[in-house]
């Protein structure tokens, strides 16, 4: 395949991209903070008997939530949930037929506030309760 760019100087070539070394530098740490602060999805489905979103987590987390409730799928058919895709990192969640995109850690922080990483471990480390309360 042929570079279409082969003939421009690469000092120039990111202006062409329109981003610059110390722009990418800067997107590429937020990412790296983003990915160690948050679990990434390992799986996800749609299912249709409990009308639910079930999420995996690489933590062992599993969140299950009615999609209706969630901003930008308030209006869906159940079969348009069916086909959805993990990104890369794990921190997105794609649907193609509605073309919409969910962010995990948005996800999260609805379901846990603003500090999910504490919260997941807190809840993965503490003893289920059998005590009936008074």
């Amino acid at each position: 395949m042929m570079d279409n760019h082969a003939s421009i100087p690469s000092e120039h070539k990111e202006e062409l991209m329109g981003i610059s070394k110390l722009s990418f530098a800067t997107a590429k740490r937020r990412g790296k903070r983003s990915m160690s602060a948050f679990p990434a999805a390992v799986a996800v489905r749609y299912d249709r008997r409990s009308a639910r979103l079930l999420i995996s987590l690489s933590s062992g987390v599993e969140l299950s939530f009615s999609p209706k409730r969630t901003q930008g799928l308030e209006a869906i058919k159940p079969a348009d949930l069916m086909e959805v895709q993990i990104s890369a990192s794990g921190l997105g969640l794609h649907f193609p037929r509605l073309d919409a995109d969910l962010y995990v850690p948005a996800l999260l922080r609805g379901f846990l506030g603003s500090q999910p990483k504490k919260a997941v471990q807190t809840v993965a480390e503490d003893e289920p309760c059998n005590t009936p309360s008074n």
